[in-house]
């Protein structure tokens, strides 16, 4: 594992819950993106963004390792690693922007928020959460409509590589029809990755997936206003 000039290392892999409205506003999500479409969000983590989405008539299925737990077991998870993600984007206030979300207070009732959400669907619709990882998940090819993919890849950069990258988004485009979106496109201490995404960028295009790099208006790391879209080429 890599460690970063400033000595500090986040351990384990941080387990989010995140609302529709951040998924719309860091995918550039429209009702149209939606309604009868089907979508694939991994990892899910504890967002409630299946059970969200679904009310307004999406079909949703979210894929992480973490639901290999039992549901009951796994909605009290989710409010504890909810609660880490939490304290660790406040303890390092520094690197993000609360514009959107107002304040740290604001931030963190949104999150938990969600992580209660998460807790209540996992329990009463087990089926829309199946435990898998990239980069081999457990889906049909062409399974998908559309595919969204944030807080992973490139997230981790200092222990996942690049080829493990290139096997995650060619698996993602593998199951997906339409498009796969991701972000964000930095470290989690808000690196910038510009090599690895132009390598990626690169095979990807040789192996038939066009990619293009789309501003957002989302931005909570410093930079991080950007997500890679990925189309299987015609």
């Amino acid at each position: 594992m890599t460690h970063h000039a400033d000595g500090e290392v986040l351990g384990e892999f941080l387990v989010s819950a995140r609302s529709l409205t951040e998924y719309r506003a860091m995918f550039h999500l429209h009702d149209d993106d939606l309604r009868g479409r089907r979508i694939l969000d991994c990892p899910g983590g504890a967002a409630s963004f299946a059970v969200e989405a679904s009310e307004l008539g999406a079909e949703v299925t979210a894929i992480d390792p973490i639901y290999a737990t039992a549901p009951p077991e796994l909605a009290v998870r989710a409010r504890a690693e909810n609660e880490r993600a939490v304290a660790w984007a406040h303890a390092h206030a520094g690197r993000y922007r609360w514009d959107w979300y107002g304040s740290t207070a604001e931030h963190a009732e949104i999150r938990r928020g969600a992580a209660a959400r998460f807790a209540d669907d996992v329990r009463a619709t087990p089926q829309r959460y199946l435990a898998g990882s990239l980069p081999s998940l457990p889906c049909a090819d062409d399974a998908f409509d559309l595919a969204l993919s944030s807080h992973l890849l490139f997230s981790y950069a200092d222990r996942l590589d690049a080829d493990f990258h290139l096997a995650a988004l060619l698996e993602l485009s593998r199951v997906t029809t339409i498009e796969t979106r991701v972000y964000p496109l930095l470290d989690y201490t808000g690196a910038p990755l510009d090599d690895l995404i132009a390598y990626l960028r690169t095979e990807l295009y040789d192996k038939g997936v066009d990619t293009e790099l789309r501003k957002i208006d989302y931005e909570f790391h410093h930079g991080a206003d950007t997500m890679l879209t990925l189309r299987t080429a015609a």
